[in-house]
């Protein structure tokens, strides 16, 4: 066996219908069979595909021992097909003889498969030294320049097959795209490398790469007009995190479709998706879909400033009653016209569409929702802010669009026209600055909580568990971060709360709007008569929505089920009852170690029990014995009405909070408070109403060290105990 290296150079530029410039590099052995030279062995191309991609694959020939010319096969792997020629040695003889150590010659491409078919190509000087002799070890190397042509017809030699991995509209970042939307396309190698943005008229192809709709069922592709790729560190995509935006034709019909994106000529497999007549979503500064919208907020006609706590940088501050806003979303629905080119404008409320902006619970008719002139497949909605309008640094913003309910969001609002900032009940306006800033937040925290209901269904029954996280949140993610810490209102006060939601019956994931953190091991231990004893929480990983390579994770531990018996199910073991507590943590990937305890009283009872029937214009009045006198105590109220479209679910509910201290031993909810509710039955497939009293002693802080450095802004350890009840509201 002998071992033979060619090296041929062959030279031109890159191009589809292409003349291509790479080096191809190849090792074989040889041996004499008959009359006839064999060599096989592997070759490379360097150079060959998209990004400058190396192929290999093998090489063979066969050769009279009489002849100059040798036919060759090169087969690329991964099914990059072959390329076919003749090699002419002029000299053969010579190196053969041993009489020269130089050979010289030339070389054609006859032909090929797969990105070769058709290919064609010419080497005029082919030039390499040798060493050693056909009969014991010959080595040839040959190089020249030349051309190889292809003829266009197939993907470019060397394009990796593209993948898909969610396809989402493009702010809220989940499943469902809608007609003359923005979405976009995650994967990888789904374009060639850099960022490319395109302009007017937006092209079915850039970059070598387009997105095509096939109706699952049959009948005419569609291709999507795109509107960026981007495969490039430097905005993040790159790799398995390649993507791409476009905008859905308005006039692709509903339904579900195979969607493939094909770059350079090679397409991925198909990702299954579901065409909506609309879905509005919301931009948000994050870009999480959870955060604080996108807002404008009018000053002039020549000037806007964009909605922030504070007015700390330059063209920024917070809304305030009676401010003109403009929100950005997609996915109001689709317009008459082309979806490609600027938009001339298209107000959906003027040609028969219900849009209502949601903020703080109260209903706002726009001015205008609708195509954003000047712009493809992007929406905006302008509104009035009423002077009635609720204010704060997290007040909730959502769109109606003909009933069908957008991503929750966010509005910063400001008491008044002269304030400079909102007011937090947690963060001082220096701190809302720093989020203005840039400044992150990090909390975490675990609870405890016993909590018993009494329902018709299941008579009396008690679930004892535990749960934590550690999160890092953004000013933009302020909302979420509010949602974990907050306690109620002051004490003897009651709030109102107004929010609706859309949900799958099917969640594969979670919207992220925060960062989690790793903590490793957790454990629980509890006084005696608890029966915890070094229990170990599980840990939860989700995967989010808009990129799964990133988790969501959290802590829980499920302990005793006092009351309810199911066949072959155990009652789990561990009570809360009152003593103290400890939770540790052993530290992980982000979080260090950490320890924690707190002392919890005996159980705050309520008096005759929680009653099934509230008079709303009558007030309610609850008494109770037992906790500490310096524990927390929340009463909570909800009425709601759920309605079930397909495999989403809305519920539209109202929520009242009342907070005190459990020494006073009574505390009455007023009537003004309760007929915000609307009457609702009691608990069914249509909405429903509860009741609940719960107590907490007061949290306990405790360090917990981040292994980046420093620690957590804000971690505490609780417990919540809770008697809940099914309420007809009338």
């Amino acid at each position: 066996m002998k071992r033979v290296l060619v090296t041929v150079l062959l030279a031109g530029a890159v191009a589809q219908a292409a003349t291509i410039s790479t080096t191809l590099t190849v090792t074989a052995d040889t041996a004499i069979s008959g009359q006839n030279i064999v060599a096989k062995g592997t070759a490379s191309l360097t150079n060959i595909g998209a990004g400058g991609l190396t192929l290999s694959g093998t090489f063979a020939a066969t050769a009279s021992l009489a002849s100059a010319t040798i036919p060759f096969t090169i087969t690329l792997s991964g099914g990059g097909g072959t390329i076919t020629g003749e090699l002419t040695i002029a000299n053969l003889s010579d190196l053969v003889a041993g009489t020269t150590t130089t050979a010289s010659g030339s070389a054609t491409v006859t032909g090929g498969t797969g990105p070769y078919a058709g290919a064609t190509g010419s080497f005029q000087t082919l030039t390499g030294p040798t060493s050693g002799s056909l009969f014991s070890t010959l080595t040839l190397t040959f190089s020249g320049a030349g051309t190889i042509n292809t003829s266009g017809t197939a993907p470019p030699p060397g394009t990796v097959s593209p993948t898909i991995t969610a396809v989402l509209d493009g702010a809220s970042y989940s499943a469902n795209v809608a007609q003359g939307s923005v979405f976009i396309v995650k994967g990888s190698n789904l374009s060639s490398t850099g960022f490319n943005q395109a302009g007017f008229p937006l092209p079915a192809t850039l970059n070598n790469s387009k997105i095509t709709f096939a109706p699952a069922a049959g009948g005419t592709s569609i291709d999507a007009y795109m509107v960026y790729t981007c495969n490039t560190a430097t905005y993040g995509c790159v790799g398995d995190k390649t993507q791409l935006a476009a905008v859905l034709p308005s006039t692709v019909p509903t339904g579900t479709y195979n969607v493939t994106v094909s770059s350079g000529g090679t397409a991925s497999a198909a990702f299954r998706v579901t065409v909506v007549q609309r879905k509005p979503t919301l931009i948000t500064r994050d870009s999480s879909g959870g955060g604080l919208a996108v807002i404008q907020i009018y000053t002039s006609s020549t000037a806007y400033l964009i909605d922030s706590f504070t007015n700390v940088t330059a063209g920024t501050g917070p809304a305030h009653p009676g401010s003109v806003l403009v929100a950005w979303s997609t996915g109001l629905g689709p317009v008459a016209g082309s979806d490609n080119t600027a938009s001339p404008g298209f107000n959906f409320p003027a040609n028969g569409v219900n849009v209502q902006a949601i903020v703080g619970g109260m209903n706002i008719a726009p001015d205008y929702a609708g195509r954003a002139p000047g712009l493809a497949g992007a929406d905006q909605i302008n509104f009035t802010l009423p002077a009635n309008v609720p204010t704060g640094c997290t007040v909730s913003f959502q769109l109606s669009v003909n009933g069908v309910l957008s991503n929750p969001t966010f509005i910063a609002i400001a008491p008044d026209a002269s304030s400079s900032a909102c007011v937090s009940p947690s963060f001082s306006t220096a701190q809302l600055q720093s989020f203005d800033q840039g400044k992150t937040y990090t909390a975490g925290g675990f609870t405890l909580s016993r909590g018993s209901i009494t329902a018709p269904s299941i008579g009396s029954v008690t679930s004892n568990g535990a749960n934590g996280s550690f999160t890092r949140y953004s000013g933009f993610q302020l909302a979420g971060f509010s949602a974990q810490v907050s306690q109620g209102g002051s004490s003897g006060a009651c709030q109102v709360f107004h929010a609706t939601a859309t949900q799958s019956s099917t969640p594969a994931c979670i919207p992220s709007v925060s960062t989690s953190l790793d903590a490793g091991t957790v454990t629980l231990n509890g006084p005696s008569g608890s029966s915890i004893s070094n229990l170990a929480f599980k840990r939860d990983v989700t995967p989010d929505c808009a990129d799964k390579s990133i988790s969501i994770i959290g802590y829980s531990l499920t302990l005793a089920t006092e009351g309810l018996s199911i066949s072959g199910v155990s009652a789990g073991t561990g009570n809360i009852v009152a003593g103290t507590y400890t939770v540790s943590g052993a530290g992980g990937k982000d979080v260090g170690a950490f320890n924690a305890s707190l002392t919890l009283g005996p159980p705050l009872t309520v008096t005759g029990g929680l009653p099934a029937t509230v008079n709303r214009a009558g007030g309610l009045t609850l008494n109770w014995t037992g906790g500490n006198a310096s524990d927390q105590v929340q009463i909570v109220g909800s009425s709601s009405t759920v309605a079930v479209s397909g495999a989403n679910t809305t519920v539209d509910g109202w929520t009242f909070i009342c907070t005190t201290t459990a020494d006073q031993r009574t505390f009455t909810v007023p009537s003004s408070i309760l007929l915000q509710l609307p009457a609702v039955a009691a608990s069914s497939s249509s909405g429903g109403g509860s009741l609940s009293v719960s107590s907490s002693p007061t949290p306990v802080t405790f360090t917990a060290p981040l292994t980046a450095g420093g620690s957590a802004d804000l971690a505490t350890f609780i417990a919540v105990v809770s008697t809940f009840g099914q309420a007809v509201y009338q």
